[in-house]
């Protein structure tokens, strides 16, 4: 009797080792696919997130224009209409994927009942965008530069023009921008630019502020 359960022990073993390397091989094969899919997911979301960020060029050269209207304030608003002007000129440069150098060239005259506001400015700052989803990012602009802000008002009982000056001011603003494809950008901006105060010999310092809301469109080169 021990004799034949011996054999009967000695045959079930090979049963069971058998299903045993068959259980590990099956465990193996799921654990290999799961971690080859596993990687594929990865290597897929970092592709995704790499291509998201891809929408913007290094050491590319923007330029092109923004229309739209300037509306004045202060003293400007006093003395002129706010108006749809002449385009803005924008340049930019690509420094990294984040940050751009950003030139703002722009002139406009805004006349009231006699009265005149002509404005001139090169404005220069740097470019941010502080989110960015495929081609498409919202950014802040800001900086300074160079301006010559120049009026004729009603001083007693005559109309006086100010002294022309350049001056120095400041710039901020905020938009959102669309990359069509490699070479054209579309979006739109609200910049506002405060030059300083003119002082004048013999009236009224010239003081005033505008912002302009305007539509873009840049050619990458």
């Amino acid at each position: 009797m021990l004799k034949s359960r011996l054999i009967s022990v000695s045959s079930f073993w090979p049963v069971v080792i058998l299903s045993a390397g068959l259980v590990f091989s099956v465990q193996a094969q799921s654990i290999k696919d799961l971690t080859s899919k596993d990687s594929e997911k990865k290597s897929g979301q970092t592709r995704s997130r790499s291509s998201s960020r891809a929408a913007t060029k290094l050491n590319a050269h923007n330029v092109g224009i923004g229309l739209g209207q300037t509306f004045l304030n202060s003293s400007f608003g006093d003395n002129g209409d706010d108006k749809i002007a002449i385009p803005d000129i924008y340049y930019t440069y690509s420094a990294s994927r984040s940050f751009d150098f950003l030139a703002n060239f722009h002139t406009s005259s805004h006349k009231q009942e006699g009265r005149e506001v002509d404005t001139l400015g090169l404005a220069l700052g740097i470019k941010g965008r502080f989110y960015q989803y495929d081609n498409f990012s919202p950014f802040l602009v800001g900086g300074f530069g160079f301006y010559h802000p120049k009026m004729k008002r009603l001083i007693g009982q005559n109309f006086v023009n100010s002294d022309s000056k350049f001056i120095f001011g400041m710039h901020f603003g905020l938009g959102a921008e669309l990359v069509l494809n490699d070479r054209v950008t579309v979006g739109t901006i609200l910049h506002f630019h405060d030059p300083f105060s003119v002082q004048q010999d013999n009236q009224p310092e010239v003081d005033g502020s505008y912002y302009k809301l305007l539509l873009t469109a840049l050619y990458s080169f």
